[in-house]
């Protein structure tokens, strides 16, 4: 055990072995271990420790010296972990969004500079979403765009998706019905990271982009039932994806829970929520069955709280980028001929791209 900024920590000495940032343990170049944990007695004991104002020292049994800052500890620790989180964030309904006025960066200042490039995405991390303005409105100039912080996803959608009203897809979106809230791709294991948006066109009336902070949701649920919250977070759903029209043939499956978090500090990471393609419940038992549709029906409440529902009218020239394991999207019916075009993007190299501008992602 070993105190130090009011925080107690209790630290194993295989885990403080297996951790020396030594030379001969540690590549500091490369960032990677060099100790083989396998070779670590499990039940090793140091034969000497000593503490300062600032470092633990620990030797070893081979004479082997381990030296810890006592701030990396802190931040190390499992204890220091859990008064932290990974993913600073600003929950939000509609009226705190439009009170922060949060600004879109112009496509220039995104595309040649970092600093416009860092308060995109710093606006991105917070909020969960972001625009940019001025962005010519073409498929070719959006995807410039998306490739700025990521490398494009390519799904069963292709590369870049590009459509209008045609149904030419077994989906619901290529309608011009409206759609409810949800995340996308909630059929594939690993759902998508982050969706782009650009609409290049719109002759008609209606079409409005819907966004719902599912995040916000989710902790009024964790307030007011933590029993519904933790059910949502524990039992696994499948999502699936069966289509069959034309020359496209897919049948995917995804299994997660509802709400996916950090085991050590119980912090949300991923909202997977899409009524439209949750398939057949048959991963619950029948004593769980009944509860997990309180639990769904309570969240689903959250999320439909018109004070939780932000209203956008995409534009040609403005691309939303929309983070898709946070905030939910949906979309008011349309008429006319409307074209919308956008992508998915690798959400590790987004959240790289933030982390090489310096900041916490």
């Amino acid at each position: 055990e070993l105190s130090y900024g009011n925080t107690l920590m209790r630290l194993d000495f295989v885990w403080l072995r297996d951790h020396c940032r030594s030379a001969s343990c540690y590549n500091a170049k490369t960032n990677q271990r060099s100790l083989d944990t396998a070779s670590v007695d499990l039940a090793i004991r140091p034969r000497a420790v000593r503490v300062d104002e600032t470092t633990l020292f620990l030797t070893w049994p081979d004479g082997h010296v381990t030296r810890y800052g006592l701030e990396w500890l802190l931040k190390n620790s499992y204890e220091g972990q859990k008064q932290q989180v990974m993913h600073p964030r600003i929950l939000w309904n509609a009226e705190i969004y439009r009170q922060a006025q949060v600004p879109s960066v112009d496509c220039r200042s995104f595309l040649e500079t970092d600093e416009g490039l860092k308060e995109f995405l710093q606006n991105f991390l917070l909020y969960g979403i972001a625009f940019v303005e001025n962005v010519t409105p073409t498929k070719e100039d959006t995807e410039i765009l998306a490739e700025r912080i990521s490398i494009i996803r390519e799904t069963i959608y292709g590369r870049m998706w590009y459509f209008t009203s045609d149904f030419s897809r077994g989906d619901t979106a290529y309608t011009k019905l409206a759609l409810d809230r949800h995340t996308d791709t909630t059929y594939f294991q690993e759902p998508c990271g982050i969706q782009v948006f650009h609409c290049l066109k719109h002759e008609g009336t209606g079409g409005r982009t819907l966004l719902v902070d599912g995040f916000h949701a989710a902790e009024q649920v964790l307030r007011r039932a933590p029993e519904h919250f933790e059910l949502l977070a524990k039992v696994p759903l499948k999502h699936e994806y069966v289509e069959g029209v034309g020359g496209c043939h897919n049948h995917m499956i995804g299994v997660g829970p509802v709400l996916n978090v950090y085991p050590w500090n119980n912090e949300l990471y991923l909202i997977r929520y899409n009524n439209y393609d949750r398939a057949v419940i048959n991963t619950v038992p029948h004593d769980v069955v009944r509860r997990w549709y309180h639990a769904h029906r309570a969240l689903t409440a959250e999320l439909r709280r018109p004070d939780n529902e932000l209203w956008v009218k995409l534009k040609p020239g403005k691309a939303l980028f929309v983070d898709n394991w946070r905030v939910l999207h949906g979309r008011e019916a349309f008429t006319g001929y409307r074209q919308l075009c956008g992508c998915y993007l690798t959400r590790d190299d987004v959240l790289n791209t933030a982390r090489l501008l310096g900041l916490q992602a």
